[in-house]
């Protein structure tokens, strides 16, 4: 997959923030460009930005499969708890997926 390198205001827009606030997160070390042009210009992949406009057709009939386990039945709130963790991280990569809890 080819990469398209975008500016900070198009990469801003394409994530519904300003500009300014991409250069917060930068300083504030949650966010990064993907590169820099050689006169100090943020750069971003888009692909990065917005994996679902830029999935394979591979990539999007692929299935996650993500696995919760505990112990014992005293730790069933922790299989919970695992479980909506591993359920928000996987949304939140844009993958299709399952969560396996064992008991």
């Amino acid at each position: 997959m080819s990469r398209k390198l975008v500016s900070i205001h198009e990469a801003a827009k394409a994530l519904g923030v300003s500009a300014q606030t991409l250069r917060r997160w930068e300083r504030e070390g949650k966010f990064f460009p993907d590169e820099r042009t050689a006169g100090g210009r943020r750069r971003y992949d888009l692909a990065r930005l917005m994996p679902e406009k830029f999935r394979s057709q591979a990539e999007a009939t692929r299935k996650t499969v993500a696995y919760a386990r505990v112990s014992s039945h005293d730790q069933k709130d922790d299989l919970k708890r695992q479980k909506q963790v591993l359920e928000l991280y996987c949304a939140r990569q844009g993958w299709t997926f399952e969560v396996i809890a064992d008991l």
